[in-house]
């Protein structure tokens, strides 16, 4: 055989392979998902995460006819579970739901991560807002944000709050509010929001700043007392916000939807729209609500720039505060 037409003969077959990969990986993006797709959280079960992120797994299974399945990956501020995905097959099988904490406050707050939050997870969806609401047990008798810290000026040290750690947006937002009021008060961190629950409400914590869809039940029992919110809320209509008591500051709870770094944008762009339909649902959206929860419709190119914005806010106090995770 002529050596030349060998060599013609080769690169058509080499064409001809590329083209047929190209074509599978095509057809497989458009069968998404045609297996079980994981949906890591990177926190414990009970959380704010976990309850978004198993409202979802259940809409998307429902309307994609596939399970989405949440597997509880908690550890180190999230940053096992973002790890997780970080370092997955980008093919669409394996995406993250996680709190701001790990998309927009660990990437600022650590010097290092496991992974790189900008070229390792892809944004797909904002996903939910979560009002936050400050609270504090009947106990110390305040009522109103003005009691707490005239309290706090005359004896910080008495006065203790919880949180799930430094980098979790409650700390970072009770920081923001000791700030504003020229106090600081005794910090405890737990792993998890669920065993801080216990000390409050057995007293060995005095307030927590929290996130609304996970002290609700214990606000309907009269068991903690509202001193304010961070934004107006249907769910606590007579409640004021923290700019209502002098305070400007924003912080706030979302809990968002990632996917490995190099997931194909036409999967993206799918999953997106997907929840979407799911929050236009009226079921889904009636849970979400009755979990306090806000759903936000974006596309994965506007949560990209909200969260880079996101990062620089919670950047900004960091620095300022010297905060660190140590």
């Amino acid at each position: 055989m002529n050596h030349f037409f060998a060599l013609s003969v080769w690169r058509r077959i080499a064409v001809m392979a590329v083209a047929a990969l190209l074509a599978s990986a095509a057809l497989a993006q458009d069968r998404w998902p045609a297996r079980p797709v994981r949906v890591i959280v990177p926190s414990s079960p009970g959380g704010g995460t976990d309850v978004f992120g198993r409202i979802l797994a259940q809409a998307l299974s429902e309307q994609l006819k596939q399970s989405f399945v949440v597997d509880n990956k908690p550890g180190a501020s999230g940053n096992i579970g973002a790890d997780i995905v970080a370092k997955a097959a980008p093919d669409g099988y394996t995406i993250l739901v996680a709190s701001n904490s790990s998309l927009g406050i660990n990437p600022v707050l650590l010097q290092r991560m496991p992974y790189d939050a900008d070229r390792d997870l892809a944004p797909v969806s904002r996903g939910v807002m979560a009002p936050m609401v400050l609270v504090a047990t009947p106990a110390t008798g305040w009522k109103r944000l003005k009691d707490m810290a005239e309290a706090g000026k005359k004896n910080p040290e008495k006065f203790f709050y919880g949180s799930a750690g430094v980098g979790s947006p409650p700390y970072i937002g009770m920081r923001m509010i000791e700030d504003a009021m020229g106090v600081e008060f005794m910090h405890v961190p737990y792993k998890g929001v669920a065993p801080a629950y216990q000390d409050l409400l057995a007293g060995h914590l005095q307030f927590m700043y929290t996130d609304l869809a996970t002290i609700d039940q214990y606000i309907k029992a009269g068991k903690v007392v509202v001193l304010a919110v961070n934004e107006k809320t249907s769910l606590l209509p007579n409640a004021p916000t923290l700019q209502d008591e002098g305070l400007n500051v924003r912080a706030w709870t979302s809990f968002s939807i990632m996917a490995p770094g190099k997931t194909p944008p036409a999967i993206i762009k799918k999953l997106s729209e997907e929840i979407a339909r799911a929050f236009h649902d009226p079921a889904v959206a009636r849970h979400l609500e009755q979990q306090a929860l806000i759903p936000v419709f974006d596309t994965p190119e506007t949560f990209a720039a909200e969260l880079r914005k996101e990062r620089e806010h919670w950047g900004q106090f960091i620095k300022r505060k010297n905060i660190t995770a140590d």
